[in-house]
């Protein structure tokens, strides 16, 4: 068990074994096959998205109020190894999330709908745009003043502070539209609106 559980990859691995267990479990006997797939892409669509804003959080409620704690000796852990690491997975689960997001929308035909807030859909539609703001944030703001910031790329230190900044203030962006935009999501899925 230590094997499993010292190790990263071999706990994901052991993760998504006992996983795909619980899969076969519940795939047994007759069962709809399209309900089925729906069912496991919204799965890893979820899956993206706790790593998504699990990483915001992380940022914004952990790592950016604690910096000033860090001895300056100390900060090059964070922004040398940590962080670089965190806006990997950050960057990469927004693009799942997205991506499994409308793929799902397509397949239960209310993409268009959502999208111009139509036809009843318009909660859903305003989670998904909350959503899109936020992965073109990341992608469009975040990560290359980050670049800047934590030095992957080169810049005077004027221009490295106010990328940090500028960063930070897109990152607090999220995390505020965050929070409407999981209502928007969860009372889309629970359709009571």
């Amino acid at each position: 068990m230590s094997t499993i559980l010292t190790n990263l990859r071999n706990t994901i691995i052991a993760g998504f074994i006992l996983a795909f267990i619980l899969v076969f479990a519940l795939a047994q006997g007759s069962f709809d096959q399209t309900a089925f797939n729906m069912w496991l892409l919204r799965w890893f669509h979820v899956l993206s998205a706790i790593m998504w804003i699990g990483i915001l959080y992380y940022f914004n409620f952990i790592q950016i109020p604690n910096m000033g704690n860090i001895p300056d000796e100390q900060k090059p852990a964070i922004s040398k190894v940590i962080a670089p690491a965190a806006l990997w997975w950050f960057r990469w689960g927004s693009v799942a999330t997205v991506v499994t997001g409308l793929i799902l929308a397509h397949l239960n035909g209310y993409l268009h709908d959502a999208m111009t807030f139509s036809n009843g859909q318009w909660p859903i539609g305003v989670g998904m745009w909350l959503g899109l703001i936020m992965f073109l944030n990341v992608w469009g703001v975040i990560w290359p003043n980050q670049k800047r910031a934590l030095g992957i790329i080169e810049v005077d230190a004027d221009t490295k502070a106010k990328a940090a900044r500028k960063a930070m203030l897109f990152s607090r962006t999220n995390t505020m539209l965050s929070i409407p935009m999981l209502v928007a999501m969860t009372v889309a899925q629970n359709n009571f609106s």
